[in-house]
């Protein structure tokens, strides 16, 4: 799988330490002030995807995986691949942060996520300039008050 980001231990995303992976494209409907703008003129890496799942099961500190930016669900098949192949093998949270409002992701990929156990979701496009807010579910603030996370499996 093409990346744009890969952290193997990761503090800041979620309330356990977590494996970061960096999915490789997006639509930027957030526009330019996007945090992870930048991203889209990194160099992709390839990591196989049963190589990333070895790389978290054979790390102790790692207790949760993060799909983050650029946008998780702009690479769906990718997305569902590698949680298939994660829950083959352990059920740690799976946490994928999205820029899409709850209401813009097909009802049909929400249901087939549901499928595997602990699955957490972070709703909603970064604001500018907008006050942090604690979540409860992540254990983390998140940038702009319109952004939350939800637990759907």
């Amino acid at each position: 799988m093409y990346l744009s980001g890969y952290k193997e231990e990761n503090f800041t995303d979620y309330y356990k330490p977590s494996m970061t992976i960096g999915f490789p494209s997006c639509t930027f409907k957030c526009g330019k002030w996007c945090q992870n703008y930048s991203l889209q003129n990194s160099n992709r890496i390839y990591i196989e995807n049963s190589k990333i799942v070895d790389r978290y099961l054979h790390n102790s500190i790692t207790k949760a995986i993060v799909f983050a930016g650029l946008e998780p669900f702009d690479s769906w098949q990718d997305l569902i691949d590698l949680i298939k192949l994660f829950r083959e093998k352990t059920e740690d949270d799976i946490v994928i942060f999205t820029g899409y409002n709850e209401d813009e992701i097909k009802k049909d990929w929400i249901n087939q996520l549901k499928k595997y156990p602990n699955i957490i979701i972070k709703f909603g496009r970064y604001i500018p300039n907008q006050e942090y807010h604690f979540d409860e579910i992540l254990g983390i603030n998140l940038a702009s008050p319109n952004q939350y996370a939800k637990k759907i499996s």
